[in-house]
């Protein structure tokens, strides 16, 4: 049967999945590995201590300026691995696909999760593949599981954190969410927003291999910066100051932020991490990010403080002011990742 689109039959487990499989998600991915279609992977690790992770990606729209649905589903299960200390190896890919999705929308998906995949240096391994009813998947979701191995010597938790640390922010804040809602919405600005979206893993690794004084790292996804902050202080105990004229924020994120009322701290980030070190190294994984295209606009955004009454997260503001950073209360952009 020709056909351009997704069928219900394509999950049914015979010759129409097996088409799908073979010839458009097998050769879409290229994956020598995947040939075989057992079961289960099998993974020569040569550490005893690994990471796992898995996430699900439901973002819309599908397609945005700096990435797609795809490259975020590699990138930030690459991303939550990086900052847990390890090297990635290896991700499953399961996809649950609507009846009447394209062909040629997905064959652009899978070419941009083989890229991803191959730019990240990590094997998708395994996968899985269902078809769903017309408006039960919203055309297309992703999850992907990563393991990633753990580096030597690297050992970080928030057990970890002292006060006088600083916080180290790998790069500009809120360019993956103000660009998802700004094509959402359709919205036209003269400085065309892009996402950050992108996998850490060759910077995390080249910080961790060379400084000993990184402590904890985090990627500071939904909820954003501030979401990152106020889990760190909570686990703490500790109270945060950070400066808002030392943190980096694309000027077009900026103003549109500010003119859709969103307060860019708490803006989804899909290709930057926040790092809490050592004050004696912090000018050193500084001068690291910098030198890597990744994290060529880290900057030292604040540090850690004793707290007086009960932990918090403090700006002091361009004008001299200070206020409270709190926990989002909830997702302000859905459907982000």
């Amino acid at each position: 049967m020709n056909n351009d689109k997704i069928l219900l039959a394509h999950g049914g487990g015979g010759q129409l999945s097996d088409d799908l499989i073979r010839h458009t998600i097998l050769a879409g991915l290229k994956e020598d590995g995947l040939a075989e279609l057992a079961d289960s992977a099998k993974l020569n690790l040569t550490s005893t201590s690994v990471c796992f992770t898995t996430d699900s990606y439901v973002v819309k729209p599908l397609f945005f300026n700096g990435g797609d649905i795809g490259k975020l589903a590699v990138c930030g299960t690459v991303n939550d691995l990086a900052v847990a200390g390890t090297k990635p190896i290896a991700l499953s890919l399961a996809l649950i696909i609507e009846t009447g999705f394209e062909f040629e929308l997905l064959e652009k998906i899978l070419d941009s999760i083989s890229r991803a995949a191959k730019e990240n240096d990590v094997n998708i391994v395994t996968g899985d593949t269902k078809t769903v009813e017309a408006g039960a998947a919203d055309k297309i979701f992703i999850n992907t599981a990563g393991i990633g191995e753990r580096l030597a010597g690297v050992d970080l938790g928030f057990d970890k954190i002292a006060v006088g640390d600083k916080i180290i922010i790998s790069g500009t804040i809120g360019d993956h969410g103000m660009t998802i809602i700004s094509q959402r919405e359709g919205l036209k600005f003269q400085s065309q927003l892009k996402s950050d979206c992108a996998g850490l893993a060759k910077l995390t690794c080249q910080l961790l291999q060379n400084n000993s004084g990184v402590k904890f790292m985090r990627d500071p996804t939904r909820g954003g910066l501030a979401a990152t902050l106020n889990e760190i202080s909570r686990a703490t105990g500790l109270s945060i100051e950070i400066n808002e004229a030392k943190i980096p924020v694309n000027p077009a994120v900026q103003a549109v932020a500010d003119m859709l009322g969103f307060d860019v701290l708490n803006i989804a980030n899909e290709g930057k991490f926040a790092a809490v070190v050592s004050p004696e190294s912090a000018d050193n994984c500084l001068n690291i990010c910098r030198n890597n295209r990744l994290g060529k606009e880290a900057g030292i955004i604040g540090e850690i403080i004793e707290t007086c009454d009960m932990p918090t997260v403090e700006i002091k503001t361009r004008i001299g002011g200070r206020r409270i950073v709190q926990m989002p209360y909830g997702s302000q952009l859905p459907r982000i990742c």
